[in-house]
């Protein structure tokens, strides 16, 4: 999404571009990409406006004034292509001047000609994707670039801001591309979010979780860290005002005044505050009529969009002076958002929004109504009257000749459905260490917070682990979208020679391996075709009745009739963890991996079983019976009023805190691992018992498409399968 002016810009139809004019209410439409569009930017100068979309094919700017006269004298309109084939492009914005484009592409940044096809620098110090860029206007050739491993470097060039996957931040001199700084660790989320300060000199940015961090590029202050905010904290002190302020006003004034309801309901599952876009605050144009105003004129304010609001913060003390959430307009059909987009200047008082839905296929177009929304929310200011602070134009006026979009007014909303969000931009955090020099002892930090962290020793040899290092590196299997659903089946074998049933199969992540739990105490890995057992375990005395692989795809877990639970190595047929009958009071079922390998799930019973644990396949030649693998019970969550648990769900791929569990009593529980207890039950969820629970275990946390949280679920049971939010519960 892109705002400037009175123009707002977002993909229409995934490979197309639609850029609307409010002003005029007519959308100019673009076409010149083969691939989803992954990023936009507006140039800085209105005459000419430039505004720039990148895919994985082509960079392209485009030029408003000659497009719509194109278009007027009915001709098609084309753009420059200034860059081919760069990869998955994940942020673009304009040089000061609109002479030059960053493009950050993977874990490179190009300079880019905005005339010409040419490239007039390529950076490469960052080991994750790059997701943002800004110029510095008052330094020329000076880059700083951000990336998720969680430092920022100054290098020597067009100072430009950018901001990547990599939690790190860098400044470059791109004209020579020397490396000036590189700072340390800053925060163990990704950063989502920058801005360069040019009143105060400073950097700004956001991560996922909800921090700001503010550093200074004075230069004798060597990039010190001025500020560290927590918007969560600081939302929850303006709420806490705001019922206050009210309560004050219906006092001494008989009248209410308007707030914003942000305290959360009981049994509710608190969530991530991602920071998607900081942006400039037209703050005090907005009240050019307003006397007695008590805001300091010499303090800068900057707009935080987040997925569940807008927020305005003072930078003199760090503190929020207005927030707009999403959730308390009724009439606004999304309440979480993926993306944002803003006006860096207000018009007549209103500053124009964009926001994309989290879940569907939907922009909100919005007009913010900035005096308004501050005065209902500070004792200085009286309200005034039925004032709002958010509407929208009449979709009559938007895209009026769209037959094949869906447009429809809420309110004061216009929301406009449409094939929107590119596949190529759910770039996800990759699951590895976020540390990737060899020599570093410990960063202190890691991917998931407040949590200790294990990571299996393997200990393998040389030889079988270079083998199922070459066996993984297969291209995985992806199924065709387009196609129909598979209804007849291919192969048919038999995996034993008498009748034995089969309790569990699972595929490893890769899809290259399929694992079998059987009746006969055996659990048989078979390569994906069917055509080859890769290998059999057995030592059980019972029938198998789960499997589960790792994340690594180097280990799978087994869960006995025998009350017992063994962890085998792919390259060995001797298990390297044992767990016998003296650890568990009923069967072990359920058994798997959690948190990227780092815990074991179980269930026993009626309550289910978080382990850590250690691997160590090497033996011992004069105590060759010993293993020297350990395991720890950490806790036991019971399940409320069940006889037994019935199925247990929980995501290894990526760190999730949330643990599913149905059980005999046809209930439905959710586990929150990181608060350590239930959050919430669904009572009478299914007529019968559920037996399966699914959940998408696809990629990780995504700093542009933050899907670590999943929302929806599925249940199945004797009376049929269900779909759930787990937001609302239904």
């Amino acid at each position: 999404l892109a705002c400037s002016h009175q123009h707002c810009a977002f993909p229409v139809s995934r490979n197309g571009l639609c850029v609307w004019n409010t002003a005029t209410a007519q959308p100019l439409y673009l076409s010149g990409h083969h691939y989803s569009i992954s990023a936009l930017s507006f140039g800085n100068k209105i005459n000419p406006l430039l505004v720039c979309s990148a895919s994985h094919e082509h960079v392209i700017v485009w030029n408003l004034d000659e497009c719509t006269q194109k278009v007027q004298e009915g001709f098609t309109p084309r753009g420059i292509v200034i860059g081919t084939l760069l990869g998955m492009v994940l942020h673009i914005r304009f040089s000061p001047d609109d002479q030059q484009v960053a493009v950050c592409a993977g874990n490179q940044i190009y300079m880019l000609s905005a005339k010409n096809e040419a490239v007039l620098a390529e950076l490469d110090g960052h080991l994750a994707p790059v997701t943002a860029a800004e110029f510095c206007t008052w330094e020329k050739s000076m880059l700083i670039s951000v990336s998720e491993d969680r430092t920022f470097k100054a290098r020597k060039l067009y100072l430009s801001l950018y901001l990547s996957n990599f939690f790190n931040l860098k400044v470059w001199d791109y004209s020579t591309s020397q490396l000036i700084y590189q700072s340390g660790i800053i925060t163990a989320f990704p950063l989502l979010s920058l801005l360069i300060d040019e009143e105060n000199k400073q950097i700004i940015t956001g991560c996922a979780e909800g921090q700001l961090w503010i550093f200074s590029l004075i230069s004798d202050h060597n990039y010190r860290c001025v500020a560290h905010i927590d918007l969560k904290k600081e939302e929850e002190k303006f709420c806490n005002k705001l019922v206050l302020l009210t309560f004050l006003g219906e006092e001494q004034n008989n009248s209410k005044l308007c707030k914003t309801d942000n305290t959360r309901p009981e049994g509710s599952v608190e969530t991530s505050l991602p920071i998607l876009l900081i942006e400039h605050c037209d703050f005090f144009v907005c009240f050019h009529n307003e006397e007695n105003i008590y805001f300091s004129q010499n303090t800068s304010y900057f707009w935080i969009g987040t997925s569940t609001g807008l927020l305005i913060i003072n930078l003199a003390n760090f503190e929020l002076e207005a927030l707009l959430s999403y959730r308390d307009y009724s009439d606004l059909s999304i309440q979480i958002a993926r993306q944002c987009a803003l006006t860096r200047k207000a018009a007549n008082g209103k500053v124009l929004c964009l926001i994309a839905s989290m879940f569907e296929d939907m922009i909100a177009v919005l007009e913010v109504n900035l005096a308004a929304l501050v005065r209902t929310q500070h004792s200085d200011f009286l309200p005034c009257g039925n004032e709002k602070s958010l509407s929208v134009i009449a979709s009559p006026y938007i895209f009026p000749f769209l037959s094949n979009h869906y447009f429809r007014v809420i309110g004061h909303l216009c929301v406009c459905k449409l094939n929107y969000f590119p596949t190529g931009v759910k770039n996800t955090v990759k699951d590895k260490p976020l540390v990737f020099h060899n020599k570093i002892k410990s960063s202190g930090y890691t991917a998931a917070p407040r949590m200790a962290m294990f990571a299996p020793n393997t200990n393998l040899k040389k030889k079988g682990a270079s083998k199922w290092k070459i066996s993984c590196k297969c291209k995985n299997k992806e199924y065709p979208l387009e196609s129909y659903p598979p209804i007849k089946y291919e192969k048919e074998i038999s995996v034993t020679c008498k009748p034995t049933p089969i309790f569990c199969v699972q595929y490893s992540g890769d899809g290259e391996l399929l694992a079998c739990g059987q009746a006969d105490k055996t659990v048989l890995i078979f390569n994906s075709n069917l055509t080859d057992v890769h290998n059999v375990f057995s030592g059980h005395d019972g029938a198998v009745n789960s499997v589960g692989w790792s994340h690594d795809r180097k280990w799978l877990v087994s869960a006995s009739e025998d009350r017992t639970l063994r962890v085998w190595s792919v390259c060995n047929k001797e298990p390297a963890l044992i767990l016998g009958k003296e650890k568990f009071h009923k069967t072990v079922r359920f058994a798997q991996f959690y948190f990227i390998d780092t815990f074991i799930l179980l269930c026993c019973g009626a309550e289910f079983h978080l382990l850590s644990f250690h691997l160590d396949t090497t033996k011992d030649d004069l105590k060759r019976y010993k293993q020297r693998s350990v395991c720890k019970l950490v806790q036991k969550f019971p399940m409320t009023s069940a006889m037994e648990i019935t199925s247990l769900s929980a995501v290894n791929e990526f760190y999730s805190y949330i643990v599913l569990t149905a059980g005999s009593n046809r209930a439905l529980e959710i586990f929150d691992l990181n608060a350590g207890c239930s959050t919430a039950v669904i009572q009478e969820a299914h007529a019968r018992s559920v037996h399966q629970i699914c959940q998408n275990k696809g990629s990780s946390y995504s700093t542009q498409q933050p899907e670590a949280y999943n929302l929806f679920l599925t249940t199945a049971a004797g009376d049929g399968i269900k779909l759930w939010d787990l937001r609302t519960l239904r």
